[in-house]
Parts: C-alpha cells; sequence; structure tokens
C-alpha cells in the first residue's frame, strides 16, 4: 500500500504532496449545488462582485475535501481503519476558482490505541497553500491507523 502505518510515522515529519491541484468553476458550483448550499457567495457571481472579495468564493468545506484528499496517496491509502475526527478546522484566507492549492501534511501527535492492539491513532496536521504561497487551509485530523504487519479483513498485510 502507499499509506503508512502507524509505525511508520514519527512525530514533526512533514509531507509534501504532489501534485497540486487548480481549482475549476466547475468543481464550485457543482460541489456547492451537490451539497444543497444555497450560499450566492459560491453561485451567484453578480451578487459576490458586491461583497469586499468582488468575485465567488470556493466552498470552504470543498476546500477541506481537497486538502485532505491531497494527502491520502503519501499518507493513509490502504493504512487507515477509520478517520476518528476533525479536531480544528481553519480558513486564513478565501479560495478562488483558478487557484492551485498545494498541500503539506504534518504529523503532530501519535498514540498506541486505547481499544485495539493492532491500530495506533495519529494526529494530522494538513496545510493547503495556494500558488501565491498563502495559507488558505490548517486542518486537524485524527486518523485510526493500521500498524505495519497487523491483517485487514481481506487477508493481505
Amino acid at each position: 500500500m502507499a499509506g503508512k502505518y502507524f509505525d511508520e510515522f514519527e512525530i514533526g515529519q512533514v509531507f509534501k504532496h504532489q501534485p497540486g491541484r487548480t481549482i475549476t468553476e466547475m468543481d464550485n458550483v457543482l460541489f456547492t449545488t451537490l451539497t444543497m448550499n444555497p450560499q450566492p457567495l459560491h453561485l451567484d457571481e453578480e451578487f459576490a462582485k458586491q461583497t469586499e472579495f468582488g468575485q465567488r468564493l470556493v466552498n470552504s468545506l470543498f476546500t477541506l475535501g481537497l486538502a485532505v484528499g491531497l494527502s491520502v496517496g503519501d499518507t493513509t491509502l490502504g493504512t487507515t481503519i477509520a478517520n476518528l475526527g476533525f479536531d480544528k478546522i481553519d480558513f486564513p484566507k478565501p479560495v478562488f476558482h483558478g487557484d492551485t492549492l498545494y498541500v503539506e501534511t504534518e504529523i503532530i501527535d501519535k498514540r498506541e490505541s486505547k481499544s485495539r492492539p493492532d491500530a495506533g491513532v495519529v494526529f494530522f496536521e494538513h496545510r493547503a497553500i495556494n500558488q501565491r504561497q498563502e495559507l488558505v487551509a490548517r486542518i486537524r485530523r485524527t486518523g485510526l491507523m493500521k500498524k505495519q504487519g497487523e491483517r485487514g479483513e481481506t487477508g493481505q498485510p
């Protein structure tokens, strides 16, 4: 598997994920309408022109999902048991159509699972940075990760 096992993560370790992803108008409009969010800041260009941003904003939940998604290949692909939750999410700068996001993940803590000897808990901080080197999202997330050598349901290590 491409993901890392609990044993392979080290506190302070930083992953710089590639590739980045350019967000299109279609991404934003489709995500916003699929999730039934009628916020005109995401959908109505004329409304958005009258705001302090002067244009539509990318839905922050899309930004959240994209930032976590860009991290999966290097960190949790095939080695995660469960996403346990999000502790803190910040969006210090807006994201606009045409912005390209790059993500890095830092391992901020880890511990043995109290209930599962085959797993450990890893605390991730994902940071999304745009093409202007501005931090646009910071996400703290907790995952329950397989330990190396433990077998999953498929019987594969």
